[in-house]
């Protein structure tokens, strides 16, 4: 009886998958501790009804960062149980539909909660091919020229109801002696207490798109696309990060999606998701595991809606 036990241990254990190829499962955001929660997982082809990048930071049971807030994210959003009134600053990695076309809903529905603290926004420099974060924000907003003038009272420094928002372009540094002009660099934002942010620009067919190092204790939260970037300023902004979401894989998935399970193999990454799935990289899900799994056998999870990843505390660095 004992010896039929023991091989039916065995047998079970055999059956389960490698430790070299965990799974990742999601959690609840409920409680304490530091969660992302993936509010869109898909992109702006509206199909399947999956909402398109959006990302919330969840700190003892409060949503405390909103990263991205693509198509249908601000009805996630609701539907997470998150109130704008808690959200201490939003950042953004881009600023086209997939990333950045709820953000007037995100704010609307901030006023009509009553918020009266400021609100930072931080995102990326602008270019021949998309605007800055500031001249975006004031293309939407402005009370005299923007498409949502009813919403205009977060930039008037006059009005006396509701709260202010406050719009940055994140900027690099003037290069110091020895770095090469347009070197990328790692830049430290001023967020409020308990998160600190960094930030690196990578290159996205001309487009500034920026990748985020969001540290709350000890722990790292890295969420970017194009991580075939070679850059060195983006190694090193993802090195060793407790949790690193990859953004946009059906780019990456054009280049060949093995890029990224590299990148979070050189970046030593403890947990990897894989997120911003259009429906021709969903179908191809099998595949594209295999090929991150040629280089990366850490925990790996492919992302859904509303789905809540816990970062454990402790974890050595």
């Amino acid at each position: 009886m004992i010896f039929r036990g023991a091989a039916i241990l065995a047998a079970a254990l055999a059956a389960l998958p490698a430790a070299a190829d965990e799974v990742l499962y999601p959690d609840t955001c409920d409680g304490a501790g530091v969660r992302l929660q993936v509010l869109g997982s898909g992109d702006a082809d509206l199909t399947d009804g999956r909402a398109a990048s959006s990302y919330l930071i969840w700190i003892d049971g409060k949503a405390r960062v909103l990263v991205d807030a693509g198509t249908g994210s601000a009805l996630r959003f609701g539907e997470s149980g998150a109130r704008a009134t808690d959200v201490d600053v939003i950042l953004f990695t881009r600023l086209d539909a997939a990333h950045a076309l709820d953000f007037p809903a995100v704010i609307a529905a901030a006023q009509r909660e009553g918020r009266a603290r400021a609100l930072p926004l931080y995102g990326p420099t602008g270019s021949r091919l998309a605007p800055s974060t500031v001249s975006f924000v004031r293309t939407l907003l402005d009370g005299t020229r923007g498409a949502y003038r009813e919403l205009s009272g977060v930039l008037n420094p006059l009005a006396k109801d509701g709260f202010k928002l406050q719009p940055h372009d994140v900027r690099t540094r003037a290069p110091s002696v020895g770095v090469r002009r347009g070197e990328k660099e790692i830049v430290e934002i001023s967020v409020p207490p308990r998160v600190r942010a960094a930030a690196t620009y990578v290159v996205e067919e001309g487009r500034p798109v920026l990748a985020w190092r969001l540290r709350v204790g000890d722990r790292g939260i890295v969420i970017g696309g194009a991580l075939a970037d070679d850059s060195e300023h983006l190694k090193r902004l993802a090195q060793a990060a407790d949790l690193l979401i990859a953004d946009d894989i059906g780019a990456a998935a054009n280049n060949g999606i093995s890029t990224v399970g590299r990148f979070a193999a050189q970046a030593k990454a403890k947990r990897l998701v894989l997120t911003q799935r259009p429906r021709a990289t969903r179908e191809a899900r099998e595949m594209m595991q295999t090929a991150v799994r040629k280089d990366y056998g850490g925990p790996l999870a492919f992302a859904d809606d509303l789905d809540c990843f816990a970062i454990p505390n402790g974890s050595p660095r």
